[in-house]
């Protein structure tokens, strides 16, 4: 008898993560042995349970699904990722698998489909741009879009974001609606380093103003406005 594929499930919204797991257990061959709603919590568990699939939402509370699979590369766990997003961009697909994702795709898939990524992943495979690549496939095809790709990018070597740790400080502060100032109270840094930061954002971002800043970040997952607002106020 063939041994199931194991499968961690990430999500923080409770209805779609029982939706995917819903689906996986309609397949003989597929076993979801945990789920997890952030990506600290799924770190734990991967590194513990070792499942041979992950199937991870790219925007997760506390570590994203990006930097959820860098930190399992950098341990190497053999765990492949599979990346869900709600929001579809060419560049983030190239960092996303430059990081060491399996598979990137869209979260309206069809979850049969969904089912056939997890299977060829779980054999080595690649899947991405509705393409299947084996790991020498993948390499020429990162390699024919990373140049692109990259060029705005502070340090190539963090396909996360293009933007240093500060500015992604910054850029999260900007997105919650504080002025200057009070980032500037809040991160412990000049008025003038802010409006720095602030300027090299908008750049890097090929963004006009704050607020297109905001919603760029907002999208793609790399800040979430509620994150640390959802407890009341004392």
């Amino acid at each position: 008898m063939m041994a199931k594929i194991s499968l961690v499930v990430v999500d923080d919204h409770p209805i779609f993560r029982q939706g995917v797991v819903d689906a996986f257990s309609l397949e003989k061959d597929l076993n979801v042995v945990a789920q997890a709603a952030s990506g600290d919590e799924a770190l734990s568990i991967i590194k513990e349970l070792q499942p041979h699939v992950a199937v991870v939402d790219v925007n997760l509370p506390g570590l994203n699904g990006q930097q959820l699979t860098r930190s399992l590369k950098n341990e190497k766990i053999a765990t492949r990722i599979v990346l869900l997003t709600a929001y579809d961009d060419s560049s983030q697909v190239v960092h996303a698998m430059a990081a060491g994702a399996a598979a990137y795709c869209v979260k309206d898939i069809d979850p049969q489909k969904l089912v056939e990524i997890v299977r060829a992943v779980s054999q080595g495979n690649y899947w991405v741009a509705n393409l299947v690549f084996d790991k020498a496939g993948l390499e020429r095809w990162l390699g024919e879009r990373t140049e692109v790709s990259s060029r705005a990018y502070s340090d190539p070597g963090d396909p996360f974001e293009p933007l240093s740790t500060r500015e992604m400080q910054v850029l999260e502060c900007v997105t919650r609606g504080m002025s200057n100032k009070e980032i500037a109270n809040s991160l412990e840094i000049s008025h003038q380093t802010v409006k720095n930061h602030v300027t090299a954002i908008l750049r890097k971002l090929n963004v006009e103003d704050r607020t297109q800043a905001a919603v760029y970040a907002l999208r793609r997952g790399w800040v979430r406005l509620y994150e640390n607002s959802e407890k009341p106020q004392e």
